[in-house]
């Protein structure tokens, strides 16, 4: 009995090593998870997706259908967040996380952003009724070929950018547009309560590129120059100067800057500097 005993816990250990084993294995997943973030202007927009592969197969023939709504992937929703208010195709989507749909098409396809992050593949229950914006988008066959499913965010700009959806030889973009200028406003504001030389002449930059009250740019310009004069510094205060109609005072401020930019060694810029004196 007692080697009877024996035998069967050696036999019920082998098993559970075994199970255990077994349950450590790890193969490479049909349609692997992807991550990723990317900076559009000041908005972060953060992808998280599966990524199935062609494999040979006919899209929206063989694997998905035109005319059928599609999770935009594989396995869990996928989902799309935006840490700012954004536009896409000129639909209004505040800041937070949704999940992409779409809806194959030979020529247009309609892309839904939809606020329920749990639906994932089960379209059969999908309600349009928690849909936060849904539009249509040119499909385009390319002959570069795509094996993995991309979800893509190129063509950057400090004032959006070009989103995709690229699969086999599918195309499918869309515009993405962000705003950065209130977010600017506001940290200048809360800047100038106390800055540094670099924070005036940074504000007063993106003021005078932007076209913004030209009196406050001055106002800053100085600032900066009066912490230490830069000769950058001192040609973007004789660009306000003669911005403001102050032509003598333009001339002789990037007078100084190149005098400044010689000392430094950079002859290159006080030349830079004679060619915009001209336009005073």
């Amino acid at each position: 009995m007692k080697k009877l005993l024996t035998s069967l816990f050696m036999i019920a250990a082998v098993i559970m090593v075994s199970n255990s084993a077994m349950a450590q294995i790890n193969t490479p997943a049909p349609s692997p998870a992807c991550k990723m973030e990317q900076v559009v202007g000041l908005t972060t927009v953060s992808l998280d997706y599966s990524r199935p592969s062609v494999k040979g197969r006919t899209l929206f023939v063989d694997v998905e259908a035109f005319g059928s709504i599609w999770r935009t992937g594989a396995n869990r929703a996928t989902k799309i967040t935006f840490s700012d208010d954004v536009k896409i195709e000129g639909n209004a989507v505040p800041a937070g996380t949704y999940a992409l749909y779409s809806i194959p098409d030979p020529t247009d396809w309609t892309i839904m952003l939809y606020k329920d992050l749990t639906l994932g593949g089960n379209v059969s229950k999908y309600n349009k009724a928690d849909e936060l914006a849904r539009f249509k988008v040119k499909g385009y066959k390319r002959s570069n070929f795509v094996e993995s499913f991309t979800i893509d965010i190129a063509d950057m700009k400090a004032d959006g950018a070009t989103m995709s959806l690229k699969w086999g030889n599918w195309y499918v973009p869309f515009k993405l547009e962000v705003s950065y200028d209130d977010q600017v406003m506001k940290q200048i504001e809360s800047a100038m309560a106390g800055t540094t030389r670099g924070e005036f002449y940074s504000a007063a930059k993106y003021y005078y590129d932007n076209g913004k009250d030209m009196k406050k740019a001055y106002e800053w310009a100085k600032m900066a120059n009066q912490k230490g004069e830069r000769y950058w510094q001192l040609r973007l205060q004789a660009q306000i100067e003669a911005k403001l109609g102050m032509k003598a005072e333009a001339k002789s401020t990037i007078g100084k800057s190149s005098a400044v930019a010689k000392a430094a060694g950079s002859a290159g810029y006080a030349k830079a500097n004679d060619k915009i004196m001209e336009g005073f």
